[in-house]
């Protein structure tokens, strides 16, 4: 049985009602056997005082010997022994009657007694409850007259077995009731989820199906479908206007760049403008690496990168990285070490691969510091191929790793340092374009991203 059919709202009310409902089987069937045991019981009493009045009244008009013939005609006329009589003397001798002695049940305050007897017509001689009456006679005489009260006992069986069975058919059908409709309900729920977990990986599109029963679930699609409808035009828009942003303003800033750079060279002998010049370019520089950068974000959360995909080898992306990045590393006096294994394929775009690895070491190297270890992995497993980039630096407060990926969030919120909190966004963005996963850990010290990427089947 599925859990998860237990753990639903649905299947809870279901048990809730459930519950209830057997729980007023209970109190009907309680007040059935109520009221016909009492009803049973009551008829019984009546007949014994009905059959004692009738005795008593024989005694009183043939004395002990007519009452003795009464009893005796009684007893014939009921072989089975259904009814009880015993006459006994004062000291409790039995004088006639189908009883061999009298009975050493305990007597109520008004003369009620019951006891078992053998029933002597069966073979097994079952053993059965009489209910019986003393009544004391004028002359000291003891009469006992009772009835078999097997018919009683035998309704309450009856309705007691009636009522076991009543609950176990109510919690049966209860409980496969409440599974069937927790099934149909965890199934519409799993279409919803299903659908926001498609969203929220990113594929704006996906809507949730309507079934066309226009009941509460496809309200709630319906509203749903408008709003993700609306969020999707919001964010397209957006894009839009992003993208627009950064082709607008690259261009000027090229141009901007070309003419300080044409500035610079022409400035002669003037030092100050040359050096006014080359910053003002190192700030074009960086804001078209910025822009740039957007562009290519926005390039690869689109998926307009998947056309034109290929086999990559990424050993080679990796040492092509190692060549860039090491003289950097050594400046800083730090280690570039490599462990690549060969045959490392992967279907995906090569240069959105090595500008996302060139982020990962460009970070690595930035943020740790002089003298530290910085380990660039590369190896094939039963899940697919791992690139890991490891540094021995400050690391990451494991709080705050589920930001970095964020666009333009920064560590250092005084923006001190340089950079423009955009390097694992591309990073994450590029993962997301070739179905990789992208893991932010903890490398004591220092920090290790991980990228899994599936391999290229082999033809």
């Amino acid at each position: 049985m599925n859990t998860r059919l237990l753990r639903t709202t649905t299947f809870r009310l279901a048990l809730g009602y459930l519950a209830l409902f057997a729980g007023s089987v209970l109190l009907i069937f309680g007040f059935i056997y109520w009221t016909t045991v009492g009803y049973m019981g009551a008829q019984l009493d009546d007949a014994i005082d009905s059959e004692i009045i009738g005795l008593a009244e024989q005694y009183r008009e043939r004395d002990v010997e007519g009452l003795a013939v009464s009893i005796r005609q009684r007893i014939a006329r009921d072989p089975g022994g259904s009814e009880v009589y015993l006459l006994a003397t004062p000291d409790f001798r039995p004088l006639v009657g189908n009883l061999d002695r009298w009975p050493s049940a305990t007597e109520s305050e008004d003369g009620w007694l019951a006891f078992e007897l053998r029933d002597r017509t069966t073979p097994r001689g079952d053993v059965y409850v009489a209910r019986a009456r003393h009544f004391r006679l004028t002359g000291g005489f003891h009469l006992l007259v009772g009835k078999d009260s097997r018919v009683i006992y035998e309704a309450q069986r009856l309705i007691l077995r009636a009522l076991g069975w009543g609950v176990a058919i109510t919690l049966g059908l209860g409980i496969v009731g409440g599974l069937l409709l927790s099934r149909g309900t965890l199934r519409r729920l799993e279409a919803i989820n299903r659908t926001s977990r498609e969203i929220m990986a990113g594929d704006l599109s996906r809507r949730i199906p309507p079934r066309g029963t226009d009941d509460d679930f496809d309200q709630l699609a319906q509203n749903l479908n408008a709003m993700l409808d609306r969020i999707e035009a919001l964010m397209a828009e957006i894009r839009h206007v992003t993208d627009g942003i950064a082709h607008d303003l690259r261009s000027p800033l090229t141009r901007l760049r070309t003419r300080l750079d044409t500035i610079r060279q022409r400035s002669g002998d003037s030092d100050e403008v040359r050096r006014l010049a080359a910053e003002c370019t190192a700030e074009a520089d960086q804001l078209l690496a910025t822009f740039n950068a957007l562009l290519r974000i926005a390039e690869a959360e689109s998926g307009r990168g998947r056309t034109g995909f290929t086999t990559v080898d990424l050993t080679a992306v990796a040492r092509d990285a190692v060549e860039l990045y090491e003289p950097v590393a050594q400046e800083k006096r730090q280690t570039l070490w490599t462990n690549l294994e060969g045959n490392a394929k992967v279907s995906g775009d090569r240069h959105l691969l090595a500008q996302a690895l060139a982020n990962l070491l460009d970070n690595a190297i930035k943020y740790s510091p002089e003298g530290a270890r910085i380990a660039l992995g590369l190896r094939t497993n039963g899940t697919g191929i791992e690139l890991s980039v490891a540094d021995s630096g400050p690391g990451v407060p494991e709080e705050a790793r589920d930001k970095l990926t964020g666009r333009f969030y920064r560590l250092d919120t005084s923006r001190s340092t340089p950079g423009s909190g955009l390097g694992l966004s591309l990073v994450a963005a590029v993962a997301k374009l070739h179905d990789a996963r992208l893991e932010l850990g903890s490398n004591n010290p220092g920090m290790r991203v991980t990228l899994t990427f599936p391999a290229v089947p082999r033809p």
